[in-house]
């Protein structure tokens, strides 16, 4: 599906529904918001649905967003659409499957038509309809041609500007992936012209820790334990080490950038301890140089990009899912060299 017809799908709604996945990061955040920015503009009804509400360090993006925690009133409100004869329109944002919508997920998928913009290497597609480029940056960065299709895109708000950039910044580590191309730098130039401050944008995203979350860095390097001649490293992060330093899940997104910014690592690997009673490991996978890592989460249900994916694991401790995934990640390895040669 184009961009185009995606254009096409949203001018036939007057009320939209956005979601994107659990636990969202920039870009998840910064691509929803930005697109409800510009739909907004075009004189839409925009609900924004998210399980959770935003706290801490991606907080400055949602002043003048509708933003709803409580799915029954996103049902109201799209039931409303339907008897009131608007059209309505649901649209996932930055969402590789379906379960990472949450609890709600299936019952999201039910309002139609049902839209996916998306640039995770393993999205097979979901829904009605997706539009979906894993070449892409970002999902931010699909939101910017969104807004050039609808004609808006040289009268973004500066709020809506500073969330794509958000997206951009985020989801590129700030500019150094090797999805980062000539186009992203375009359009950062372009946010830029539209009233973004780079400097303000990154002061609120990156200089923003409190002493939990250095003592939470501390006890998470702590764990640092490294395999196949230091060319993988595994940095760990338990509910205990939350509870002790008075911090959550948010104060640790980043930190697996400390261990594959190692001269010697080609991959880093975060895993997460669920919440009490999930029994579930979060995998975070980054890789340096052809080192395919999204090929390694989908072997365990995940998905994501090149180098940058991961996957979720039922049932298991740390350590065994750590040992499940060293020898997938000495094929990928091995394979990478292979195919250099």
């Amino acid at each position: 599906m184009s961009k185009t017809a995606v254009c096409q799908v949203i001018a036939s709604g007057k009320k939209i529904i956005l979601a994107t996945h659990i636990r969202p990061d920039g870009d998840a955040l910064g691509s929803t918001f930005g697109l409800a920015h510009l739909l907004m503009m075009l004189g839409k009804e925009v609900l924004c649905y998210l399980e959770q509400p935003i706290t801490g360090v991606y907080s400055f993006l949602t002043s003048n967003i509708p933003i709803e925690t409580d799915f029954d009133r996103v049902l109201a409100f799209a039931n409303f659409a339907e008897q009131s004869g608007d059209g309505l329109v649901a649209v996932a944002l930055d969402c590789g499957d379906l379960g990472r919508l949450g609890d709600n997920g299936n019952a999201l998928i039910r309002l139609s038509p049902f839209l996916v913009i998306d640039h995770h290497q393993g999205n097979k597609g979901f829904g009605d309809l997706h539009w979906i480029e894993p070449h892409r940056s970002s999902t931010g960065e699909m939101i910017y041609d969104l807004a050039e299709e609808l004609g808006v895109a040289d009268t973004l708000s500066q709020e809506a500007a500073q969330c794509l950039y958000t997206a951009i910044v985020t989801d590129t580590g700030s500019f150094r992936y090797d999805s980062t191309t000539s186009r992203t730098f375009a359009i950062a130039g372009r946010l830029i012209d539209q009233g973004v401050t780079p400097a303000t944008v990154c002061q609120r995203l990156f200089d923003n820790a409190t002493f939990g979350s250095l003592h939470l860095t501390q006890a998470v390097l702590a764990s640092l334990q490294t395999y196949l001649d230091q060319q993988v490293a595994v940095i760990f992060l338990t509910q205990k080490m939350l509870e002790e330093t008075d911090t959550s899940y948010e104060d640790a997104e980043g930190l697996v950038d400390f261990p594959r910014s190692v001269k010697e690592v080609k991959v880093a690997v975060f895993l997460k301890e669920g919440e009490p009673g999930t029994e579930q490991i979060s995998v975070s996978m980054r890789a340096k140089g052809d080192c395919d890592v999204a090929e390694v989460a989908a072997q365990f249900s995940g998905g994501g990009h090149r180098n940058a994916a991961g996957c979720r694991v039922l049932g298991k401790t740390m350590d065994e899912v750590c040992a499940m995934l060293i020898p997938a990640l000495e094929q990928a390895l091995l394979q990478a060299a292979t195919e250099k040669k």
